[in-house]
């Protein structure tokens, strides 16, 4: 790992004794009310046991889930998007009870402000040590979270009103909300272990032993067209898959292919010119089609890039088909490289999962490389598809498992000093 920018400040320089710390955490894993993988809750073990130790008393807080309605603005609030799991699982995990207060919320504003007065109670049986810690109500449940407005700047002093410093642990959630960002301003505030665990190993991909190889995925181009271009820079190796491939495809070979809109491939049209030159993508050649998204076995076929031609039509290309990685050159590409970056599953998994299987494999076969997977799908993806090397990479050190995807990529556009609640913790300490 490389070492941190002095300017950071850390959770491990910070006296807590008698000290409530408030720490935004990434506990976003809960699906419909289930926990799906409690990876990035482990994650943050490190930190709550530190707070404890030094004397502190923990407050907790994340989001799960998207609760606001694009169109009409409102706040949708109940158990599919409660913390209730999260907290039910750190009861089992750590025997340290955490309360969540209950606050009244509005059917279409969701929790309207942080009640302090309905929270002293709870602080007060906390700093008599009566209850493990508080654990906030979903961050994205209050109206001023992402608001961007007066509500955003109230929210944050209402955060700030509740506790003496502020640690930021949730490197997954790089947007620049009330939680994450503006409370930065009203506290002293620093970087938790987890969040310094990532930065460093952020160095990896920004600064990373060659030959790199990169795999990049997405279901819309127009989203990653920031972030792949700057990996495309820094790579020496490009595999792109899902709707990505598929556009950059469409651009190169001329070709239609369903569910790639027309926008996307004018997108990628600025790639394909690119590595005309530089020829540092490598290419699955051959590809699941099918005329639905769906798993038919009847009409699901295996086409080859080599057999494009211009103007043709396809249906939807669902997968990289498994054979691609018998091809040589693919192979002795991942098994030469030195270092790999994952944000990527190669298809549809859901459906299709046999390329990603077939993909993570040959990655395994890497002993020598250091392997860095972005979270979310990627990391679900591998644990679900090869759950034996999924169970190996946990105790290998040649394996990093970032716990956000999303602020991988961003860090790799911004730079990693350039995420913004990062970025709001080093003008805080100045």
């Amino acid at each position: 790992m490389s070492s941190l920018d002095p300017k950071l400040p850390l959770i491990q320089n910070c006296k807590l004794e008698g000290k409530v710390v408030l720490a935004r955490v990434d506990h976003n894993v809960v699906e419909k009310g289930v926990i799906k993988d409690a990876f990035r809750i482990d994650s943050t073990f490190g930190l709550i046991h530190h707070v404890a130790s030094r004397g502190g008393f923990p407050i907790l807080m994340t989001h799960v889930g998207r609760t606001r309605d694009k169109k009409t603005g409102h706040i949708k609030t109940g158990p599919d998007t409660s913390v209730d799991p999260i907290v039910s699982y750190l009861e089992r995990k750590l025997n340290g009870g955490f309360i969540v207060p209950d606050l009244p919320a509005d059917p279409e504003l969701g929790i309207v402000n942080l009640d302090l007065k309905a929270l002293e109670p709870l602080l007060k049986k906390l700093k008599y040590r009566e209850i493990g810690g508080i654990y906030l109500p979903n961050t994205r449940w209050f109206s001023g979270e992402e608001s961007k407005d007066e509500k955003t700047a109230a929210l944050a002093e209402s955060f700030a009103a509740i506790a003496d410093v502020y640690v930021n642990d949730a490197f997954g959630s790089w947007q620049p909300h009330a939680s994450t960002s503006d409370v930065t301003a009203k506290l002293p505030s620093y970087a938790g272990f987890l969040m310094q665990k990532e930065l460093s190993h952020l160095d990896l991909v920004l600064n990373p032993e060659r030959p790199f190889l990169a795999v990049v995925a997405g279901a819309k181009y127009d989203t990653k067209i920031g972030p792949l271009l700057k990996i495309y820079e820094k790579t020496d190796i490009l595999l792109l898959g899902g709707v990505i491939y598929n556009a950059f495809l469409a651009a190169k070979y001329g070709v239609k292919i369903r569910g790639v809109d027309e926008e996307d491939v004018k997108l990628a049209a600025d790639l394909v010119a690119k590595d005309k030159s530089a020829g540092k993508i490598l290419e699955p050649g051959a590809l699941v089609e099918s005329p639905s998204v769906g798993r038919d076995t009847a009409s699901v076929r295996i086409v080859k890039t080599k057999d494009f031609r211009e103007g043709q039509e396809y249906g939807y290309f669902l997968d990289v088909a498994p054979e691609s990685f018998d091809c040589p050159k693919l192979t002795a590409a991942i098994g030469g490289a030195k270092t790999i970056f994952v944000n990527a599953v190669m298809g549809l998994a859901s459906l299709f999962p046999e390329g990603s299987a077939r993909f993570y494999t040959e990655v395994g076969r890497n002993r020598a490389a250091r392997k860095l997977f972005g979270g979310g799908d990627t990391l679900q993806g591998l644990k679900e598809l090869t759950p034996g090397l999924y169970m190996e990479a946990l105790d290998d050190d040649s394996y990093y498992f970032f716990t956000g995807g999303g602020a991988v990529l961003t860090a790799i556009e911004s730079g990693a000093y350039g995420i913004k609640p990062v970025k709001a913790l080093i003008d805080n300490a100045r």
